[in-house]
């Protein structure tokens, strides 16, 4: 019973969070910009459901479903080897968008609410979520270096790293041969880290 409730209470505090107001948006599905093949990305994604995958050349592309995409927002802007992606003005439900990043890229990631699910890209990963789930495929134990899975209200899943928790304030922290970092949060939901 106070489980329900707290869960309850960090979803419906992590739907109605203020979002940030940015001028000189982009829109229109899709939206494309040249990046570097290695740089580092930074999302911030409203609501919706996200799948991030690698694409086939040094590009960023983000493409969305058109029955929602009235009003929704994209500016992808890069320097050098930094990029920013900033998703905004996304509908309350039925939000879909397919984020395509180079296959090598270190990406950190914050989004409001909803699913994230991201095929395997190589590199360093910083990811929290306040309401959802994530499903992220990490690929082998042996790339990784300091890994560390948090969630305030939900389970963390995690066969490559032989761990499997859940309840209230579960986390673990992993440490392995490779050379990339995995962070991983959520406030209320699920992790899923597979191969």
């Amino acid at each position: 019973m106070m489980k329900t409730a707290i869960t309850a209470a960090v979803v419906l505090a992590a739907l109605f969070m203020p979002t940030m107001n940015l001028g000189a948006q982009s829109a229109g599905s899709p939206a494309e910009k040249d990046f570097v093949s290695g740089g580092k990305i930074e999302m911030t994604l409203e609501s919706g459901d996200y799948h991030i995958r690698a694409s086939s050349d040094n590009r960023l592309h983000v493409r969305w479903n058109d029955a929602s995409s009235k009003g929704v927002q994209v500016k992808l802007t890069t320097n050098g080897k930094s990029a920013d992606v900033r998703v905004e003005n996304t509908p309350h439900d039925n939000f879909h968008a397919i984020i395509e990043v180079p296959a090598l890229a270190d990406v950190r990631i914050r989004l409001t609410a909803g699913n994230l699910e991201m095929a395997e890209i190589k590199g360093d990963k910083d990811i929290e979520l306040n309401a959802g789930n994530l499903n992220i495929s990490v690929g082998s134990s042996s790339d990784w270096g300091d890994v560390d899975a948090s969630v305030t209200a939900g389970d963390v899943n995690a066969p490559t790293f032989k761990e499997a928790r859940g309840g209230l304030f579960r986390s673990f922290k992993w440490k392995g041969p490779g050379k990339y970092r995995l962070h991983v949060h959520v406030m209320a939901g699920d992790i899923n880290l597979r191969n």
